[in-house]
């Protein structure tokens, strides 16, 4: 967030203001001139990456999900467990799906959408999952290509105010970013337009490419560094589960 900030709107390292709202999402504290004040961003991290995206006029949130078999349950039971989660259309869709692994990947893509649009609206967990309805076009998404051909319904009714930019990173890695209005903002087009038809793909960047131009926040405290690294890289499996 840091990297992006200062080289998009010029404030130094040191001097970025990062706050979170009540609802956790984190914005930048800074005043900002008015031509940026619209200026908004947002992470997600599952899997094998994080990810990205922010926009100078629109709400903007971005989730990424990562296809994975369900621990110990299987795929029938954890859709079971799952099933209030998405709508009755949502689920003819995802079990359309010719075996198990692919209607497990279209549900962590339906996931990755809906959480996209609760973070850029900045709810929490309490929102109810069932009145958001994503149709999802084209079933399949090819790695690489950005799509925005999927539509929303929000109360039965079509957002036409929201976009949603698709991206499958690899073979188990979905990217959802959600595009709506700020509230009170007028833009100069009605349509929502994030990209044009050929907009870039993500850039993948290194940690040394996030870090190369960084500037300390804070002195250096290698007892702390030390610590970090004698962590174990995974977290032990743990053998009992809460729910």
């Amino acid at each position: 967030m840091r990297k992006l900030i200062a080289e998009e709107l010029c404030i130094p390292w040191n001097e970025v203001q990062l706050q979170r709202t009540s609802k956790g999402k984190p914005f930048l504290a800074n005043n900002l001139l008015s031509i940026n004040s619209n200026y908004n961003f947002n992470i997600s991290h599952q899997g094998d990456y994080a990810v990205l995206a922010a926009e100078p006029e629109l709400q903007v949130g971005i989730d990424i999900m990562k296809t994975n078999l369900p621990g110990s349950s299987s795929i029938p039971n954890f859709f079971h467990i799952m099933k209030r989660q998405f709508t009755e259309a949502e689920w003819d869709v995802i079990k359309s799906m010719s075996n198990e692994w692919m209607q497990l990947d279209m549900f962590y893509r339906h996931w990755a959408l809906k959480e996209s649009f609760l973070k850029a609206i900045g709810v929490g967990i309490g929102f109810n999952l069932q009145r958001i309805e994503f149709n999802v076009s084209p079933l399949q998404l090819e790695i690489g290509k950005v799509y925005k051909e999927t539509k929303m319904l929000l109360d039965g009714e079509k957002e036409e105010e929201w976009t949603f930019e698709e991206t499958r990173l690899d073979d188990h890695h979905h990217v959802a970013v959600a595009l709506g209005k700020q509230e009170g903002f007028v833009q100069n087009n009605s349509d929502v337009q994030s990209m044009e038809p050929n907009q870039p793909q993500f850039t993948v960047l290194t940690f040394e490419d996030l870090v190369a131009s960084g500037i300390p926040v804070a002195p250096e405290d290698s007892s702390y560094w030390d610590n970090f690294c004698s962590k174990q890289e995974s977290p032990v499996k743990q053998s009992s589960h809460s729910r």
